[in-house]
């Protein structure tokens, strides 16, 4: 990643304008994590599709009937254009859809990135029993050292973004979440999994201080 003193226009190394009008593939490492927390033929809802490979690798994988809800029109088009039910909206507001229409509401990566995390949340838990929620732990031990050292907003975790630059407005810890549960009520974290480090040896150290040594959450909640 170019370092952002290094280039001329600042905007070219800003994310938080999403276009997915040339990224139609972008397959990820939770992917599988989250089909496999899915069960066949349910109704899904994802949250910040993007360009729907997610909602689509879902349809292929476990026969779901799908819907999306994405900010992004370019990402909406992309969605249209692969015959995903998607369409153009915000996603931490009042949804239009009934209560307890889904089986199970996905958001992945995207709950550091809205402006009102804890209605998004509230949201899912209303239209749907399951609720599946993947974010960046910003508490990874890369960041607690740049901050300790270099006395600024850690640049790890948003991905060598500078603080004014980058979509994720709401950065969290596995703690964070935890206490959003609570302070939300209903919702029962029914599992909790993580992108495995590489070796055996990192993946036990990571197992023992999950909250330091693990890049990336998928959490299982269910509505109580």
């Amino acid at each position: 990643m170019t370092d952002i003193n290094q280039i001329d226009d600042p905007k070219s190394n800003d994310n938080r304008n999403y276009d997915y009008s040339y990224h139609h593939e972008s397959e990820r490492t939770e992917y599988p994590v989250i089909v496999d927390m899915v069960e066949q033929n349910s109704r899904v809802i994802d949250l910040g599709c993007g360009n729907g490979t997610l909602l689509a690798l879902l349809k292929k994988e476990k026969n779901i009937i799908d819907c999306g809800l994405e900010i992004s029109e370019s990402g909406v088009s992309v969605c249209q254009e692969r015959g995903l039910n998607v369409r153009l909206g915000r996603i931490d507001e009042r949804l239009p859809f009934e209560d307890n229409a889904f089986d199970y509401a996905i958001c992945n990566v995207t709950i550091q990135m809205v402006m009102y995390p804890e209605i998004l949340l509230k949201e899912m838990k209303r239209l749907s029993k399951y609720q599946i929620v993947s974010f960046p732990n910003f508490a990874f031990w890369k960041n607690r050292l740049d901050l300790l050292f270099n006395g600024r907003m850690p640049r790890p975790m948003m991905f060598n973004y500078s603080w004014y630059s980058t979509g994720h407005i709401h950065q969290l810890s596995f703690k964070d979440f935890s206490q959003l549960i609570n302070d939300i009520g209903g919702l029962k974290i029914v599992e909790r999994r993580f992108n495995e480090p590489s070796d055996p040896l990192r993946t036990m150290i990571a197992s023992m201080f999950p909250g330091l040594f693990h890049l990336l959450g998928i959490y299982l909640l269910e509505k109580q």
